[in-house]
């Protein structure tokens, strides 16, 4: 929840230092975040300016970089596989046997620890549950973050991806499909008086490259 904006300077600067860079780039990059100020214009009206403690600047190519580097750890301690992209976290694990359950839900607990403890918010409403297998399984899944029960659901969106929880990609393709579909119209009704070549270049860049996006080969 809001997780640029609430990452504390002075905890990111401390990670920072303690990954053993070179101590010139915290200084420089202690200069980038301190000394910030905010304020709201409303009707005309500005507020007062505020100092910005927390978080990164967004727009910025070094902002997603410290991001990054503050939620380097969140991985330190986890028995299960976590993935990270920005700031989107999945952790899951292969269950054969009811121990793979507990060690699963232990690491979404520590997950839990971790954010309290670097004034992070996961909202786990905004978390599904899924269990992937071709077999049939009427058991529900009881995993909770932050004493709070995941959602549980039968697929999930990810980096712009349809995950089935019985591996099909139909929906995948069929969600595709009907982007292209609806881009590709739109181009046509734009450029429908436009040259060949720039036809071209915006069915590649603008079609072409939503059915390619995350292709196997």
């Amino acid at each position: 929840m809001k997780a640029f904006d609430l990452v504390p300077h002075g905890r990111l600067l401390a990670k920072i230092a303690s990954s053993d860079v070179d101590s010139r780039l915290v200084v420089w990059i202690r200069e980038f975040l301190v000394g910030r100020t905010q304020s709201v214009r409303v009707e005309g009206q500005l507020s007062q300016e505020v100092r910005v403690t927390s978080g990164v600047p967004q727009g910025s190519v070094l902002g997603p970089l410290l991001f990054l580097a503050y939620v380097n750890d969140i991985w330190r301690n986890m028995a299960s596989a976590i993935r990270i992209f920005a700031d989107d976290c999945i952790i899951y694990r292969q269950i054969t046997k009811n121990e793979d359950i507990e060690i699963l839900q232990k690491d979404l607990d520590r997950l839990g620890e971790w954010a309290v403890v670097n004034a992070m918010r996961i909202n786990p409403s905004k978390s599904k549950a899924v269990l992937f297998t071709r077999a049939r399984s009427n058991d529900p899944l009881n995993y909770s973050l932050m004493d709070t029960l995941i959602p549980e659901a039968s697929s999930c969106k990810y980096l712009g991806k349809i995950l089935c929880s019985d591996l099909s990609w139909a929906d995948q393709v069929n969600n595709t499909v009907k982007k292209a579909w609806k881009t590709l119209h739109l181009t046509m009704r734009i450029l429908k008086k436009g040259n060949s070549n720039t036809k071209s270049l915006a069915y590649m860049s603008l079609v072409r490259s939503i059915l390619e996006y995350g292709a196997a080969c």
